[in-house]
């Protein structure tokens, strides 16, 4: 009986640290198909100024100054908030960047009524684009 006990308590504590661990690591972000091939409708070198000053406003306080997901707010998120500058990030399509940044998903607030007008949110697609690093 005891042997029993100790098993299922064995069982227990791994099922649970599995678990966990599982818990921790973020789901794939799946863009559907309709925002991956979306072209972004703004030219990427006009009106970086606005889509810096939106990016200030909207997203730098988690996602940091150079986007590398270090801002203020950044310790208050659980999830992963990416590094702008880094190759996995600036290899998706601009139309899943806009998808990520306007529909968002858990600690990634939706942005369809605090920026209705979607132009605003490619200009901020073209400006994150500039925080690749060479």
């Amino acid at each position: 009986m005891m042997k029993t006990i100790k098993t299922l308590a064995l069982i227990s504590i791994i099922a649970l640290a599995f678990f966990a661990f599982k818990m921790d690591v973020q789901d794939e972000w799946v863009v559907p198909a309709k925002y991956e091939t979306m072209k972004n409708p703004t030219n990427p070198n006009e009106d970086l100024a606005i889509g810096k000053s939106l990016y200030n406003k909207h997203c730098k306080s988690c996602h940091g100054k150079e986007g590398y997901g270090d801002g203020p707010k950044a310790a208050e998120q659980e999830g992963d908030l990416g590094d702008f500058s880094s190759t996995d990030f600036q290899s998706q399509s601009d139309g899943a960047i806009f998808y990520k940044s306007y529909i968002g998903r858990n600690d990634m607030p939706n942005y369809e009524k605090k920026i209705p007008d979607e132009e605003d949110v490619w200009l901020i697609v073209n400006y994150v684009r500039t925080l690749e690093e060479d």
